[in-house]
């Protein structure tokens, strides 16, 4: 396998993210990073092996830095991939509504 075809494989691999835009959460154009909708960590445990495709596995949404950070910290891994595997139920918490409303009023980078 030549060098050129390796690296074709290792980028089709990577979920395609856009480096900069609008995040779908607060609505900001700015700087992006991409999300696992079920977190990494949890895709080698035999629930999420067992229920869930590899490419289910993977999908994810690019966000802010802000946004991305206050899913995080406001829920455990754990919690994400069981109870927010969409942008829609991201939306629809309300704690993290009242975090998204907060970032779409900060200063864009």
């Amino acid at each position: 396998m030549n060098h050129d075809r390796i690296l074709a494989t290792a980028a089709s691999q990577k979920p395609a993210q856009p480096k900069h835009g609008q995040c779908p959460l607060c609505r900001r154009v700015t700087d992006l990073t991409y999300h696992h909708l079920i977190p990494r960590k949890m895709h080698r445990r035999a629930f999420f092996k067992k229920n869930y495709s590899k490419h289910q596995l993977a999908e994810g949404i690019a966000i802010c830095r802000l946004c991305h950070s206050g899913i995080h910290k406001t829920y455990t891994e754990m919690e994400l991939a069981k109870a927010f595997d969409s942008v829609e139920k991201l939306l629809a918490d309300e704690t993290l509504s009242v975090h998204f409303n907060w970032v779409s009023k900060q200063r864009r980078r």
